[in-house]
């Protein structure tokens, strides 16, 4: 596995010859060997059309890619960093969130309308993160980045999540999310903060949360 957690605001990564990784612009804070950090235009394996796509998304968020021999050590911004690792499924997070991932992984870029309509466009407005989101999927692990720390947890088809979208990180698995609406005590005593929306998470998988509505 290419990443290691040294604390919760950085993590390990081994490169070895004939692997690359893709990080965050910035991101690397010291390493060890001969690694190298080239500017990735095109915006991780997608081509093209991916770039375009993160273009118009407006999550063309610059990445280096790494290759070689050695170790280096990633963190960006003191954000609190997670680590997740991806068996064959997808995962749905923002690009701004990406600190680091592998290079088996396919990178692609999804429209919210796809995922619950017109609601999952307007989810993309209430929890800021726009209309499109970003995919990882394949056999890799992911490093995410959050305010606060990440908390994960299990959505199974007893027993969905209901998360602030403000709070929301990434998820995987087959998962199905929408937006609901609820009007709780804080909205009755006047001091609302945006749980009037939630999002809900239905199926099989895993949610991650931060401990913070504060976005990135």
């Amino acid at each position: 596995m290419a990443f290691r957690e040294i604390n919760s605001k950085m993590v390990e990564a081994t490169v070895a010859p004939g692997q690359r990784l893709f990080s965050q612009r910035g991101a690397m804070l010291a390493y060890r060997g001969e690694v190298t950090f080239t500017p990735n235009v095109r915006g991780g394996q997608g081509g093209v059309m991916s770039m375009i796509g993160r273009r118009l998304a407006n999550e063309d968020t610059p990445l280096m890619t790494v290759e070689g021999s050695g170790t280096v050590f990633f963190g960006h911004g003191g954000h609190h960093v997670h680590v997740v690792r991806l068996t064959g499924d997808t995962l749905y997070v923002e690009a701004d969130r990406l600190l680091a991932f592998e290079g088996t992984l396919r990178q692609g870029t999804v429209f919210l309308g796809s995922q619950g309509g017109v609601m999952g466009m307007v989810r993309g407005q209430v929890s800021g993160q726009g209309l499109f989101t970003t995919t990882l999927q394949g056999h890799g692990a992911v490093a995410v980045m959050a305010h606060g720390g990440v908390i994960e947890l299990p959505i199974t088809p007893q027993r969905p999540v209901h998360v602030d979208p403000q709070a929301y990180v990434a998820h995987h698995g087959d998962v199905h999310n929408r937006l609901t609406t609820a009007l709780g005590w804080r909205d009755m005593v006047g001091r609302g903060s945006g749980e009037a929306f939630q999002l809900e998470l239905s199926g099989s998988g895993v949610v991650f949360v931060q401990a913070s509505e504060e976005k990135l």
